[in-house]
């Protein structure tokens, strides 16, 4: 499978890595890949092991042969570059925040659906086993009507006052930091597992140190639709948590536990008990069984569920429907989430999630 899809990862940091490795473990060419240069480009592809044909995006998007696009650059970039990459004719893989304005990020999806192109957004913790077997068990009525959900998401890379990167330039990274970066992530996830839609917000975001342009932490409340209420607490100068994905969902009849530092068991919750259920191919749901690539006790992690989301990818680019595979869809869920937790931090009131969205300027990109 996916023999014939040829890819190229256009930024080539930490991510850009996860992504190449992702590739080749979907069975895809890794045909090349883009940095900020040309020379640091022929320097990864030699590091990679990919050809070093392509000295610049304009030549990845003058190729034929390429079938897909891997966007794993600065926020400030993915909207002219998955625009560009989709007029094209290349599907699309394209790291969050899909954009960085609820706009431009509902443009990029019409463009991808009326060009019948695949864009995804690798909101990958949806492709954990275990989080696979509580959405199951949800589907499957086993914790009753939701009570309350909480959770949060925890850093500790910014505790320093010299700590930084393009992520905290509101230029490259985006009007919001910790809650796009993160917070994004656990509500994607707890909205697909819970099977709910927060429809409105009150949030309040800080910084550590004064000149700091983006938020560091972010404390939010949430309401679904049902009226059911969320907490979340999210940070990235909480020392000593490296990525702490962390929720609980509490219903009538039972209540699970999710933490991503720790994801070969999850904890459920009965009014007479708890226990404690251990990643196994051997048991539970087909999908839990589908994503374990190993035995029990051999412990899988973040580079599995991106492997995962990878080669869901490409089967949707075949032709398939895998389950749960995150797309623009989502991508732009995501961001009016986003723009609803800036405009409550600005008005200090609860907001329509899918209020007005921000004025931010609209990125045009290349036709």
């Amino acid at each position: 499978m996916s023999g014939s899809l040829r890819a190229v990862v256009v930024g080539t940091g930490m991510i850009g890595a996860v992504h190449a490795a992702a590739i080749r473990s979907a069975g895809g060419i890794l045909a090349g890949a883009v940095a900020s240069t040309p020379e640091r480009s022929a320097q990864v592809a030699k590091e990679w092991d990919v050809p070093a044909r392509y000295p610049d995006f304009d030549a990845v998007l003058a190729d034929e042969s390429v079938t897909v696009v891997h966007l794993c650059t600065p926020n400030a970039l993915h909207v002219p570059q998955a625009e560009a990459a989709l007029r094209a004719g290349k599907h699309v893989i394209c790291e969050k925040p899909l954009a960085t304005s609820a706009a431009d990020a509902e443009r990029l999806t019409q463009l991808a659906e009326r060009a019948g192109l695949l864009l995804a957004v690798p909101f990958v913790y949806r492709y954990h086993p275990l989080v696979r077997e509580i959405r199951e068990r949800r589907l499957r009525g086993e914790f009753g009507a939701w009570q309350l959900i909480h959770g949060s998401y925890l850093q500790d890379w910014l505790l320093a006052e010299d700590a930084t990167s393009w992520r905290v330039d509101p230029a490259e990274g985006g009007p919001s930091r910790a809650f796009a970066d993160i917070g994004s992530h656990w509500c994607d996830l707890v909205e697909w597992v819970a099977g709910v839609r927060f429809t409105e917000l009150t949030a309040r975001i800080g910084t550590t140190f004064a000149d700091r342009p983006t938020e560091d932490v972010a404390a939010v409340l949430l309401r679904t639709e049902d009226g059911v209420l969320g907490t979340l607490t999210v940070s990235q100068v909480s020392a000593g948590r490296k990525n702490r994905l962390w929720f609980e969902l509490d219903g009538a009849d039972g209540s699970a536990v999710f933490d991503q530092e720790n994801p070969e068991t999850a904890w459920l919750g009965a009014q007479d008990g708890a226990r404690i259920l251990v990643r196994d191919p051997q048991h539970g749901s087909a999908e839990q069984r589908r994503l374990s690539r190993l035995p029990a006790g051999h412990a899988q992690g973040y580079a599995d569920c991106f492997n995962s989301f990878v080669t869901d990818a490409y089967t949707a680019i075949e032709g398939g429907s895998p389950e749960g595979l995150p797309t623009g869809a989502d991508g732009l869920r995501s961001a009016r989430l986003v723009e609803a937790v800036l405009r409550s931090a600005c008005s200090l009131g609860w907001t329509d999630v899918d209020g007005p969205v921000l004025n931010h300027e609209s990125q045009e990109a290349p036709v």
